[in-house]
């Protein structure tokens, strides 16, 4: 649906170049739009709404009815300029139509997007309503999921249509109040590489144009139209994924989740009950914070305590020191390939129960 601010902006531009005044108002003769106060009453503009004219002269005022085909008719006043005023009413009433039927077509599009992303259409409503919006429907595209901290997704929203719609072909949408999606369409040799450098594109233009920390999650390639149901899934879990296990990442794909993934599907028990079988009851006080930060840094340099060492700035006895202490109180030398495996496994299942208990 078109906005208020969006009226606004036509209005004043028509002014700046005509000089008239003119003022936008529903069938109920609420304003929505203006550039003067009081140009008519709202007792004139519902005399006018209820009338079969689709234009009216009052008192040096110039009455238009606009997209009266559509359920929602506006009406337009307009007086005074260096223009006809009636001229001035037929450009604006023009300009307005238009408008109206391209933020129709976008909301349908969204619309469709949406139902087809949540499952909502059966195989031939999908096509049917393709063909009727003018999509193809063996046009690669992927689902982008974009999520941005601060609550401040209207404005990440915004900026993106800015960047995506005046492709006409990608559609930026949302299901919930989350998540922003970006629905790209590609070519036919559009490459991994291109895919996650437009995703870490997403990230750099929210982050310096609208100053806002964000990140973007994505699917797989979806050759068919048909496909796009799946491709979001698979973002969606991405997103949560990447949020429990890849928290440094701002963008996270699909095809690149690891054993993360594997992790995020397994039921709780099952987790619980291996967390129990490797640390036993209680997580050992060894494994505090500045225990787990020294491990993440060894396993970062693939188990060298000499580079592990350098880049903490500590002495090397004394990361062999901490590695020792792990060993006695969880049977696990860091060291050997096998348990240091077994111990990165463990931490990540941590995260996933802590995740899930964290929910209300």
């Amino acid at each position: 649906m078109i906005t208020n601010q969006v009226i606004l902006h036509m209005l004043e531009e028509l002014k700046a170049i005509t000089r008239a005044d003119l003022a936008v108002y529903d069938e109920s003769g609420n304003v929505l739009a203006r550039t003067v106060p009081d140009l008519v009453s709202r007792e004139l503009i519902t005399d006018f709404a209820a009338s079969p004219a689709d234009s009216q002269v009052v008192g040096g005022i110039h009455l238009l009815r606009v997209a009266a085909d559509t359920d929602l008719p506006y009406f337009l006043a307009v007086g005074g300029g260096t223009m006809d005023p009636y001229l001035v009413g037929r450009i604006a009433a023009s300009e307005l139509s238009a408008l109206i039927t391209a933020y129709k077509d976008r909301y349908d599009r969204s619309h469709f997007f949406q139902n087809l992303l949540l499952d909502n259409l059966l195989r031939v409503d999908i096509y049917n309503q393709a063909k009727k919006l003018h999509l193809s429907e063996s046009q690669p595209r992927i689902v982008y999921l974009i999520e941005v901290k601060n609550d401040e997704e209207d404005m990440a929203s915004q900026l993106l249509r800015e960047i995506y719609g005046s492709r006409g072909r990608d559609v930026v949408t949302s299901i919930d109040e989350d998540t922003i999606i970006l629905i790209r369409e590609l070519t036919e040799d559009t490459s991994p590489e291109a895919i996650e450098d437009h995703a870490h594109s997403i990230v750099s233009a929210i982050n310096t144009e609208a100053m806002l920390s964000a990140r973007v999650a994505y699917g797989s390639l979806a050759p068919q139209i048909t496909d796009l149901s799946k491709s979001y899934k698979e973002a969606r879990m991405a997103l949560e994924v990447g949020r429990i296990f890849y928290a440094e990442r701002t963008v996270n794909a699909y095809a690149s989740l690891g054993i993360g993934r594997l992790i995020y599907q397994l039921p709780e028990s099952l987790c619980e009950a291996f967390l129990h079988e490797i640390f036993g009851p209680e997580m050992p006080k060894e494994l505090d914070e500045d225990t787990r930060s020294t491990l993440k840094k060894f396993f970062e340099n693939n188990l060298n305590v000499s580079e592990t060492a350098r880049q903490l700035f500590v002495h090397r006895n004394t990361l062999v020191y901490k590695i020792d202490k792990v060993q006695k109180a969880t049977g696990l030398d860091l060291r050997n390939f096998d348990d240091a495996l077994t111990y990165q496994i463990a931490m990540m299942v941590e995260s996933y129960l802590n995740d899930k208990k964290s929910r209300p």
